[in-house]
C-alpha cells in the first residue's frame, strides 16, 4: 500500500502501467487532482463536453493501473488550405505524475493523430509568455514560438501568449513554423 505521503512519484513506472484511452463523460467528476492546479488552465463543463462531442479522438486521459487520472489531452482539428492543423488546447499532468513523460506521451499521441487521421500541416498551442518552464518543454519537443498574441490571457492576471507551432510530414518545407515578425491581437486569430 502506497501512502501519499510517502510516495515517490518516480516509482511508479516500476510498478503500475499507464494507459491512454477517450475522455468519458464520467471523468469529468474525477479530475479535479490535475485541474486543481496553478499551473493548469480549467475551463467550464460545457466546455469540456464540446471536446467530448466534437473531437472524441482528441480528447485523451492518461489512466494509471488503479484507476486514478494522470494526465489528459484537450485537442481538436481546425483551418483550411494549408492553415488545416491540430490545436492543443490544453495538455496537463496531475503534480504526483509529473516528470514521468506523460506530458511527451500526450503529446505524441496527439500529433499522431494529426498526422495520421486529420492529415494535418501542423499541430499548434497557446501558452502564457512568462511561463518559461512549459516554454521549454514545448521547444524539446519540436515546437517553436511562431508568433506572440498580445493580450490572449484575460481576467484576473492578463498576459500575452506564444502561439507555437511544429510541423508535420505534410508541411514538407515547414512553412507553418516561420515566425512572423510582429505581434498580434486575438482579435487577428485566424480560428
Amino acid at each position: 500500500f502506497l501512502s501519499l505521503f510517502n510516495f515517490n512519484p518516480h516509482q511508479i513506472s516500476f510498478f503500475t502501467m499507464t494507459t491512454l484511452r477517450q475522455f468519458r463523460m464520467d471523468d469529468l467528476l474525477k479530475f479535479n487532482n490535475i485541474n486543481l492546479d496553478v499551473l493548469t488552465e480549467t475551463y467550464n463543463m460545457p466546455f469540456y463536453m464540446s471536446y467530448m462531442a466534437k473531437w472524441p479522438e482528441a480528447f485523451t486521459v492518461a489512466e494509471s493501473a488503479n484507476g486514478h487520472l494522470m494526465g489528459y489531452m484537450l485537442g481538436k482539428a481546425e483551418g483550411e488550405g494549408k492553415l488545416w492543423h491540430g490545436h492543443v488546447s490544453a495538455v496537463t499532468v496531475a503534480p504526483l505524475f509529473r516528470r514521468l513523460g506523460l506530458a511527451r506521451t500526450l503529446m505524441d499521441d496527439l500529433e499522431d493523430m494529426c498526422k495520421d487521421q486529420y492529415n494535418a500541416y501542423f499541430v499548434d498551442l497557446f501558452v502564457r509568455a512568462s511561463n518559461s518552464l512549459a516554454i521549454d518543454m514545448y521547444s524539446k519537443f519540436g515546437y517553436c514560438i511562431y508568433r506572440r498574441v498580445l493580450g490572449y490571457y484575460s481576467g484576473d492576471d492578463p498576459e500575452d501568449a506564444f502561439d507555437m507551432r511544429k510541423a508535420l510530414p505534410r508541411d514538407v518545407k515547414k512553412e507553418s513554423m516561420v515566425p512572423l515578425d510582429h505581434p498580434v491581437r486575438p482579435e487577428d486569430l485566424e480560428w
